[in-house]
């Protein structure tokens, strides 16, 4: 079952419209459309404060929604033997090293070699659970991101892991090498995401539709490289650590592209190569960089079955510690920083 409780923002809507667009963002992969909720609401399967209700309801703040879902349907998608680098796993949840380059899951003009794709080989008794399109997805990351990643493997880690990303109490932190010098050593971004509202595929904190989400963003400097003459916005490379402490869609490569540093490799928010080629850059293999540089490092959350705080660490790509270890050599710091050209000694309290 699960449990909703009605922000301020949300007072006044009607349920059926809140919950098909709440559900919606939850479970992407089971299509949630208004007239499913109003079907599952007349049914009984939906009530609001304990009590059965209508789909025209009016919320107010601090309502409580609960949701039975109905059970999982069994996944018609092929499971592939695709390698996967697991870090730890048990009856209940599986944590991985996503590989750069590896869908989650299948989409449009992807139906295979995907993420879900090799769970489905490794573990047959996935199907089904969260979804039939995204089995076992409680989180994403981007394709071109690698790192760690949590997946449910019951039912009961599916709600339970869902409603920790959804209450904000996982912990996430990533490496990011980005264009440009920061002013400090440490700070937050704050600033709402939407969807553009002309290229569809792109988020913006500028220019966003209606009803923008909230987004934050905390930062430090992990290390900095000077890559070119002074003076230049890309003169400097940084290495950053970051700490989203919300999980919007390429928030962070949204939100350091629009303060002026983005992410090294990034196709679609960043600078363009042919600019940065007739510039004055002394490391070429930052042009050629063929992705994002973006690698979610630590995850930390609760076992969704005896509530035991879990931490994990993901190693750096190898083409991320190749760049970094090519920037320290270069500047001639005799070696990388603790082998790989991040100063452990900086972390977030």
């Amino acid at each position: 079952m699960l449990v909703i409780v009605v922000e301020s923002e949300h007072q006044g809507m009607r349920l059926d419209l809140f919950l098909a667009q709440q559900l919606g963002i939850l479970y992407p992969q089971d299509g949630w459309s208004r007239a499913a909720v109003q079907k599952m609401i007349s049914g009984g399967r939906i009530t609001l404060n304990r009590r059965t209700t209508k789909p025209s309801a009016h919320l107010r703040t601090r309502d409580r929604i609960e949701v039975r879902s109905p059970p999982a349907r069994k996944t018609t998608l092929t499971a592939e033997p695709v390698p996967l680098e697991i870090l730890y796993e048990d009856e209940d949840c599986m944590v991985i090293n996503k590989a750069p380059g590896t869908v989650v899951h299948p989409g449009a003009g992807r139906s295979s070699g995907t993420l879900v794709n090799a769970l489905l080989h490794h573990c047959p008794s996935l199907a089904g659970v969260g979804g039939e399109r995204r089995p076992g997805i409680v989180h994403r990351l981007d394709k071109d991101t690698s790192g760690v990643m949590v997946i449910a493997k019951s039912a009961l880690a599916y709600q339970h892991l869902t409603l920790q990303f959804k209450e904000r109490s996982v912990v996430k932190e990533y490496l990011a090498l980005v264009w440009g010098k920061m002013v400090g050593s440490r700070g937050v971004i704050d600033r709402p995401i939407g969807r553009h509202r002309t290229d569809r595929k792109r988020m913006t904190s500028l220019r966003y539709v209606a009803r923008p989400r909230e987004a934050i963003t905390e930062w430090q400097v992990a290390n900095a490289f000077r890559v070119g003459p002074e003076g230049r916005s890309w003169s400097w490379v940084t290495l950053l650590r970051l700490r989203p402490h919300t999980g919007r869609t390429h928030q962070l490569r949204v939100h350091l592209a629009e303060r002026g540093n983005p992410v090294v490799g990034d196709g679609v928010y960043g600078w363009k190569r042919q600019a940065l080629s007739q510039s004055r850059l002394e490391v070429p293999p930052l042009l050629d960089f063929p992705r994002q540089a973006l690698h979610a490092e630590r995850l930390v959350f609760d076992h969704p079955r005896t509530g035991e705080r879990l931490e994990f660490r993901a190693p750096l790509p190898e083409d991320m510690r190749k760049l970094l270890q090519y920037l320290a050599d270069w500047q001639g710091r005799g070696g990388m920083k603790n082998e790989r050209g991040v100063d452990k000694q900086v972390g977030f309290p």
